[in-house]
């Protein structure tokens, strides 16, 4: 699978960042897909540096970047930006941040949030918390107001099944 499908899925995504985010205040939200590339110089030292995913195959992670400002001249108060994970994503364990913001997931599609270590599904009637890989959504409840001019990013790593 290459990233044409992931750009679709980043379509949805977007739309659903910009209704949550839209509700609350006037807030405009720009989310990158990258990738690291491992590049060589000719002396043969290596780097690692962030590129467009343009492509990307099974078992690559890549990179999203949420960035949002408050664009309007009234304090944005009580911000939530909510990040649908598709299917064909994998969370990687650990990854989630984003400066002044408290971290949250789902593993029921949205309906409910908790941090990491508080998610438990039901397993043929044993409740044991939940994996990574069963994440739904992220969440980034911004623990202060979004003052009119500032901004923020949150971000979180994948991995293409």
């Amino acid at each position: 699978m290459t990233i044409r499908y992931l750009q679709t899925t980043l379509a949805a995504l977007l739309l659903s960042l910009a209704m949550n985010a839209s509700a609350q205040s006037q807030l405009e939200i720009r989310t990158d897909v990258q990738k690291e590339d491992v590049i060589t110089a000719e002396d043969g030292t290596e780097r690692v540096e962030l590129v467009n995913a343009e492509t990307v195959l099974p078992g690559e992670e890549v990179i999203y970047t949420v960035t949002f400002a408050n664009t309007s001249d009234e304090v944005a108060d009580n911000v939530v930006i909510t990040n649908p994970l598709p299917a064909e994503l994998t969370y990687v364990d650990g990854t989630a941040a984003g400066d002044g913001t408290r971290v949250q997931f789902s593993v029921d599609g949205g309906v409910s949030f908790a941090q990491a270590a508080e998610l438990t599904v039901s397993d043929e009637g044993n409740v044991r918390q939940a994996d990574p890989d069963e994440f739904t959504h992220i969440r980034w409840v911004l623990t202060a107001a979004l003052m009119p001019g500032e901004t923020g990013t949150a971000t979180f790593r994948a991995r293409l099944n």
